[in-house]
């Protein structure tokens, strides 16, 4: 009866580190980690790993291949505004250029604007909507992204990094997601 609850508590532990180890941690870049060149990888990964005698299927090589290709930043604003900080625009200049970069050219992507827990439901909203229309302006005026490529959508805090402390920085951030054609 031992080795059999000895067993059980085995199983679980391994399902649960299995779990934890194959759980894809979405990598936030902070401002001062955007590059254009990690801009470029997140939006548009280079596909290898092919060998001579091993060819891994796609979803072996990315796990996340149905996901879209998506940059987390935390692109920093005043308290409670829309207003980018100096910082961030440094950071959306290394994003602009990068856009309009050939392995990027060709796409169009999402902008979200993420909050974090504090305040209510409508107005992290109306402040996330209105971060991710100020990226994508930005964008667009200073680095001439051509305006049909971004469309921002506030996510509000409907999609939080940090779970576990819901006021987090990274919970304040802003997504670019690559949209696909079909």
């Amino acid at each position: 009866m031992k080795a059999n609850s000895i067993f059980t508590l085995i199983v679980i532990l391994s399902t649960a580190l299995a779990f934890q180890v194959n759980a894809q941690e979405v990598k936030l870049l902070h401002e001062n980690e955007i590059t254009e060149a990690t801009i470029i990888d997140a939006l548009a990964p280079e596909k290898s790993g092919r060998t001579r005698t091993f060819r891994p299927m796609d979803d072996q090589l990315h796990p996340d291949a149905n996901q879209p290709a998506s940059a987390s930043m935390l692109i920093t604003f005043n308290t409670n505004s829309a207003d980018l900080t100096y910082s961030a625009k440094q950071a959306l200049d290394k994003v602009g250029r990068a856009l309009n970069m050939d392995k990027l050219a060709e796409f169009s992507f999402v902008i979200e604007g993420h909050a974090d827990l504090s305040g209510s439901y409508q107005l992290n909203q109306r402040l996330s909507k209105a971060r991710a229309e100020t990226v994508m302006h930005y964008l667009i005026s200073m680095h001439d992204v051509e305006p049909n490529r971004l469309t921002a959508i506030g996510k509000g805090y409907t999609e939080l990094l940090n779970k576990h402390n819901p006021l987090a920085e990274e919970n304040r951030r802003v997504t670019l997601i690559r949209v696909d054609s079909q």
